[in-house]
């Protein structure tokens, strides 16, 4: 399987995705815990189907030490017993927030209070500037059908 197009040559593709990587890096260097971050985009890319940011996203989480049984279980995260409270309200707002358009007011109140009980400002700012872009870079990847399997940890550093 090949991509629909390079999402790399295409010269407003690339321009576009060069912006992203540079609002990651922005991201990567808040205060919200780097654990956190990864399974955010993991659980984002889960719902999204996007196979290609899946594939990136746990293996780049287990080169940073993350464990099989998390990464296993992040999909089933509710019934799960390894993630910390704080990790869970980031990823229930991962769920509503992926998921916007199946709720018609949004992201409910109580899971923003949620998520505010762990989080501060920043950590909040960082989070919601996480959500919109893993699910950015998930459509995209899912719009030219990206194929998964291949990636490398650090491939992108």
């Amino acid at each position: 399987m090949s991509a629909r197009m390079n999402l790399f040559t295409n010269p407003t593709t690339s321009g576009t995705l060069k912006h992203f990587v540079a609002a990651g890096q922005v991201i990567a260097k808040s205060s919200l815990p780097s654990a956190a971050q990864e399974l955010v985009k993991i659980r984002a890319s889960q719902i999204n189907g996007c196979g290609f940011c899946t594939d990136m996203h746990t293996k780049e989480a287990a080169a940073a030490g993350e464990s099989a049984v998390r990464l296993s279980l992040v999909a089933a995260w509710r019934e799960a017993t390894v993630f910390t409270d704080a990790e869970r309200a980031a990823l229930e707002l991962t769920e509503e927030a992926t998921r916007i358009a199946d709720a018609a007011g949004g992201v409910p109140d109580e899971v923003w209070a949620n998520a505010a009980k762990h989080y501060d400002e920043e950590q909040l700012g960082a989070l919601v500037s996480l959500i919109a872009l893993i699910n950015a870079f998930n459509r995209a990847n899912v719009i030219v059908q990206q194929p998964a399997g291949d990636y490398r940890p650090g491939q992108f550093a």
